[in-house]
């Protein structure tokens, strides 16, 4: 069935059975041995235990659409489900939410929380980059609320939670705020992981575009010692001879 069908199909009340039997009709037991080979499902790996139907996002995140208006207690039933698909889409769901010019502070709020207090069900990379910049890190820029909680997370045992403290400093980033970025990524630069590698370079070389000087202050203090994946990353838009100092120091260090 292709993705312009689910549009069409628009409850008025949706709830999280109805969108658990609607995504059902997609379902592929081929694409879902493939999507478990790139997520990293198997024993000891960052996605180990994780079950997925076979559906792909673009299918997903039109499903969203159709289910955008779903109330948060619906939402909530959704992140409970075991199938990665139907959280990528209540994730979505949360996202359209969290980015529409017609959520009150008081919602946006609520999505917060709700993302807060369901960490242990975003369980992969790419729940959390749908979710992390506009439901949290928008939600703090827009309240003015401390962000000590970004934080709390950077420092959590939850390789999920700390993604989120640097990916939700992506929103600030838009808007030209990149001290937090720095900061987080400062308390991430040991970390075991390599996709907090990733994340942190990702967004280290977003705020480089905001101020390319601050950027590289900060590589000529940590480039010798920071992980090799993260300095890549953090370097990616810079010119060949600059990527090859950097790279240098690396070697050197």
């Amino acid at each position: 069935m292709a993705a312009i069908e689910i549009i069409r199909e628009k409850p008025q009340n949706p709830t999280a059975l109805q969108f658990a039997e609607h995504i059902e009709k997609f379902r592929s037991p081929e694409e879902a041995m493939k999507l478990m080979r790139y997520f990293k499902t198997g024993e000891g790996q960052y996605g180990e235990g994780d079950i997925f139907m076979g559906i792909r996002m673009g299918q997903v995140f039109e499903m969203a659409k159709a289910y955008v208006h779903m109330r948060l207690e619906e939402i909530e039933l959704l992140l409970q489900n075991p199938m990665h698909e139907i959280r990528t889409g209540a994730l979505s769901i949360i996202d359209k939410q969290a980015r529409s010019r017609k959520t009150t502070l008081d919602q946006r709020k609520l999505l917060y929380e709700l993302y807060l207090r369901n960490t242990h069900r975003i369980n992969n990379w790419d729940l959390v980059d749908i979710c992390a910049p506009h439901v949290v890190g928008g939600y703090l820029y827009i309240s003015g609320e401390p962000r000590d909680v970004l934080y709390k997370l950077a420092g959590s045992e939850n390789i999920w939670e700390r993604r989120t403290a640097i990916v939700a400093t992506g929103y600030f980033i838009r808007k030209g705020d990149i001290e937090d970025t720095f900061r987080i990524a400062e308390l991430l630069l040991n970390d075991r992981e390599d996709l907090i590698h990733k994340a942190t370079g990702w967004m280290l070389r977003s705020a480089g575009q905001v101020n390319r000087p601050q950027l590289q202050k900060f590589l000529d203090k940590y480039a010798a010692t920071m992980p090799r994946t993260l300095l890549r990353y953090s370097i990616e838009h810079f010119d060949k001879p600059l990527r090859s100092y950097y790279m240098g120091l690396k070697r050197a260090g």
